[in-house]
């Protein structure tokens, strides 16, 4: 008997530490699951052209699962106002099952008065501006996503896109003064053929020895019914060799009350072979508190590619010449069945012109649509956070 009472004296006093570690930290399972019911429509220009490889001027009627995701975060005090904190984040694809584990935001870091430093994968400052302007009541995602044309929200980042997550990325993000909030981060690029990313802060590609990166800063302002924001993104090196792109996107929005104005100016540019390849976006939208819930409506407008000696000359869906330019407008409505789940409808249409083909950024219509083909649909949605 007495040895048993010894051996639990021992396992309580060895358990002593273990629980009050576990007592400073703090950990929270969440997550939400965003489905969509939708018919969406890919219209060729000419009738007698299919508007895909596999499709010609058809409505598809589809589920889908739009940035649905399962996480872990939490934070361990380590004194003096200093926290660590972590996330692990996953895609969940409900609407057929599975996901993949961390395949969004996924990092850790450290929190203090001074502000946020996180190493891993996860969106860079450039993203922060598409909540000043976008489709903020149906979480800028699905179909009705207004990053289709702005920053190329429809391509991988080696393929034009400026709004994608990057991994080996190292982020700070400063304290908030006087509604401002000040962003940088830089990312690794690995070009080893058949890697993907990885590799050291700033690798190279064994072949093409070639250096690549990304950086991105971005300046943040809301207090009262303003909020404004300016994001600058700089891709070295990522498309090939001596490619260099960037990004410069300004943003705001006014609450009035009875309605939120919100307006967005972008401007891309490619470095190409025969020159840099260079396109204009204007968006503008307005949210209205419409009976128990908000209404959303929204035009943007993507300029033809100009710049560079080639004519056609592409990169993601930005094209140079005549005839490349596209337009996006939707209305949305949003209601709130309670403080975790939502419901919510609308129609978007993607008006593309003759040489150019831009398609919907999150679940966009299957297939290589053909130049010229216009991309439309109706979703209803259903929410719940967790």
């Amino acid at each position: 008997m007495n040895k048993k009472l010894v051996a639990v004296a021992v396992a309580g006093l060895l358990a002593a530490p273990l629980a009050a570690q576990a007592q400073t930290a703090n950990v929270t399972l969440y997550g939400r699951l965003n489905m969509t019911m939708e018919a969406v429509k890919a219209e060729s220009i000419d009738p007698n052209l299919p508007a895909t490889a596999g499709a010609q001027n058809r409505t598809l009627y589809r589920i889908n699962s739009n940035s649905s995701r399962l996480g872990v975060k939490g934070s361990e005090a380590l004194g003096g106002g200093l926290s660590a904190i972590f996330q692990i984040e996953s895609n969940v694809n409900a609407d057929i099952s599975g996901g993949v584990l961390a395949t969004r935001d996924t990092y850790a870091g450290l929190q203090g008065s001074w502000g946020t430093v996180k190493v891993g994968y996860f969106l860079m400052p450039y993203d922060d501006i598409h909540a000043i302007f976008g489709n903020v009541p149906t979480l800028l995602t699905s179909i009705f996503a207004t990053s289709a044309l702005w920053a190329q929200g429809g391509s991988s980042i080696d393929n034009g896109g400026m709004d994608s997550r990057a991994g080996n990325q190292l982020r700070y993000d400063s304290p908030r003064i006087g509604g401002f909030v000040g962003s940088a981060s830089v990312a690794a690029y690995d070009f080893t053929p058949g890697a993907g990313q990885g590799g050291l802060l700033f690798g190279t590609d064994a072949q093409a020895k070639r250096h690549a990166y990304i950086g991105s800063l971005g300046g943040f302002y809301n207090n009262g019914p303003f909020q404004g924001g300016i994001a600058y993104q700089f891709n070295e090196g990522v498309r090939g060799h001596g490619l260099d792109d960037w990004a410069l996107s300004v943003a705001a929005n006014w609450n009035f009350g009875v309605v939120k104005v919100g307006g967005v100016y972008e401007r891309l540019d490619y470095e190409t072979p025969s020159g840099n390849l260079k396109r204009n976006f204007w968006g503008i939208g307005a949210t209205v508190p419409l009976g128990p819930g908000e209404a959303y409506a929204y035009w943007g407008d993507a300029s033809n590619g100009s710049g560079g000696s080639a004519q056609g000359t592409r990169v993601g869906n930005l094209v140079n010449g005549g005839g490349t330019g596209a337009t996006q407008w939707e209305v949305t409505y949003t209601y709130a069945l309670s403080k975790r789940t939502l419901t919510y409808a609308g129609f978007v249409q993607i008006r593309n012109d003759d040489n150019t083909n831009y398609n919907f950024s999150v679940n966009g219509y299957p297939g290589t649509l053909k130049n010229g083909t216009n991309v439309s649909g109706f979703a209803l949605g259903f929410v719940h956070f967790f």
